[in-house]
């Protein structure tokens, strides 16, 4: 239980360690856009590379496309919700980053408790990977709120939690590791990487391209290629 606990801290770490940077200065527009479409391309880097390989070995394509298509739905209920609910005061750009690293962060963590519980070891690449691909996350997200008006304290608050629930979410994999089968694994890798897709095309491309603009497409290719190697490697 201690070494899921040591890893689920690592992994949600720099959820709120990129809600500090955001909030220890302003970042450029241009360099926030640069942050976010690097962050793009590392996810979708470790949707083609971890989730959905990941899926398909431990149960085929079944259980994995249903995985994805509730994860799809949820984060597209979720963003609706919070889209309604957000002012222009809220930083209404940011909240959908942060709907989408919880919907991504539970079932990927809740796998990663599964494993170190099944005895599979966590590499040093494959927790790399997970720092480039939720750090540009968060500091985006973090940098649209503060923009929006939203005081420093709220903003730390909102990721802190959304990085302790992630954290536990990699103790309960541990813990529920022997009721839990293959497909439901596999399902779970599919949620996220249905979550993360609409949260891509819904929010985190069309921002940093607002933000960026020509150098977007450059961010986010460099962003896929570091971490596609960090996961082939691992």
């Amino acid at each position: 239980m201690g070494e899921a606990i040591l890893w689920g801290a690592v992994a949600a770490a720099p959820l709120i360690s990129g809600a500090v940077l955001a909030t220890l200065r302003p970042w450029p527009p241009q360099w926030l856009g640069i942050v976010l479409g690097f962050g793009a391309g590392a996810l979708m880097a470790s949707i083609a590379f971890e989730l959905w390989e990941e899926g398909l070995d431990l149960a085929g394509p079944l259980p994995l496309a249903i995985g994805v298509a509730v994860g799809a739905a949820c984060y597209y209920l979720a963003n609706r919700i919070v889209e309604k609910r957000a002012t222009a005061s809220a930083g209404s750009q940011g909240a959908p980053l942060a709907v989408g690293a919880l919907l991504d962060g539970i079932p990927e963590q809740l796998v990663l408790g599964i494993g170190l519980a099944s005895g599979e070891g966590v590499s040093v690449a494959l927790v790399i990977a997970i720092l480039v691909s939720n750090l540009p996350e968060s500091i985006g997200s973090a940098s649209d709120l503060l923009d929006g008006g939203m005081k420093r304290t709220r903003v730390l608050g909102l990721w802190a939690g959304v990085a302790i629930v992630c954290m536990l979410a990699t103790v309960a994999g541990f813990a529920l590791a022997d009721a839990v089968t293959t497909e439901f694994r596999a399902a779970a890798s599919g949620f996220a990487a249905g979550a993360l897709l609409v949260m891509l095309v819904d929010s985190m491309v069309p921002d940093a391209q607002s933000k960026a603009k020509d150098l977007t497409g450059l961010a986010t290719v460099l962003g896929f290629a570091v971490a596609a190697g960090l996961s082939l490697a691992s």
